[in-house]
């Protein structure tokens, strides 16, 4: 299928996914949202891609929504986008893949949002992070309040939230928004090598993995420990731990099935 306003290739077991609005950085709309999702799902039918990289250009991941168009929509309309936001971000956290944000200039509003759906962030050392809007009458709805606070903090989730600020890559990694800076031209081969390491692995290994991290921050402890038991007794029912562990004891690297 193509695309308009995402790129998106296939390479070595990477799904590489860039967002391509330059002429309004990269600003999500309604289309943009209906082709992340459409893609997404792409992604989870084709047994080949082992691993996910969002991404935008060195100059800006997501700058947020686009304005031009959330001016004109009505309440009804608005709940409708908002909803396809809440949609389309949460199939990324969902996916049974791993997805990395790998993330240069401003990654701002609902591009902040799409970047705390994904379960690896990675930052340019030009990276500006915020949550602007309540500086034009409105607050970030597509997740913003509920998942800056489980990944940074109630107190960072209030600051950048309520007074609309932006913060550099190095304080964005430092509460925990980030795991890794570089240099921009060292952002896009970094994802890649993680995903890399990450398409290595065992599809149903990582799968189970990422379930049982998504419930930690949903679930109580005991709820989560009990699933983390199941998954964990789960993957003895495939031939992978197998391989794994054979692989292990003769030295060599594995060869994984994905079953």
């Amino acid at each position: 299928m193509e695309y308009k306003t995402l790129l998106f290739q296939k390479e070595q077991g990477i799904g590489l996914v860039t967002f391509n609005r330059p002429k309004v950085l990269n600003a999500v709309n309604e289309e943009v949202l209906l082709e992340m999702i459409s893609v997404i799902e792409e992604i989870a039918r084709d047994d080949e891609i082992k691993a996910v990289i969002l991404t935008g250009n060195e100059k800006v991941f997501v700058a947020g929504g686009d304005i031009s168009f959330m001016s004109q929509i009505s309440p009804l309309e608005c709940e409708r986008f908002i909803g396809l936001v809440h949609k389309a971000t949460n199939d990324i956290t969902n996916l049974t893949k791993p997805v990395i944000a790998a993330m240069a200039g401003f990654v701002l509003g609902g591009g902040c949002e799409i970047a705390l759906s994904c379960d690896i962030r990675i930052a340019a050392e030009n990276a500006q992070f915020g949550l602007p809007e309540t500086n034009i009458g409105l607050f970030p709805a597509g997740g913003g309040t509920q998942k800056l606070t489980r990944v940074a903090g109630l107190g960072w989730a209030k600051d950048l939230v309520l007074t609309g600020d932006t913060i550099d890559a190095a304080t964005a990694r430092q509460i925990g928004l980030v795991t890794r800076v570089v240099p921009v031209e060292e952002l896009l081969p970094e994802a890649k090598k993680i995903a890399a390491k990450l398409s290595a692995k065992s599809p149903v290994t990582m799968r189970i993995a990422k379930q049982c991290l998504n419930m930690s921050v949903n679930t109580d402890l005991t709820s989560g420990l009990f699933h983390e038991q199941r998954g964990f007794a789960f993957l003895f029912s495939a031939e992978d731990h197998l391989e794994g562990m054979k692989a292990f004891m003769e030295k060599r690297n594995p060869k994984y099935k994905g079953c």
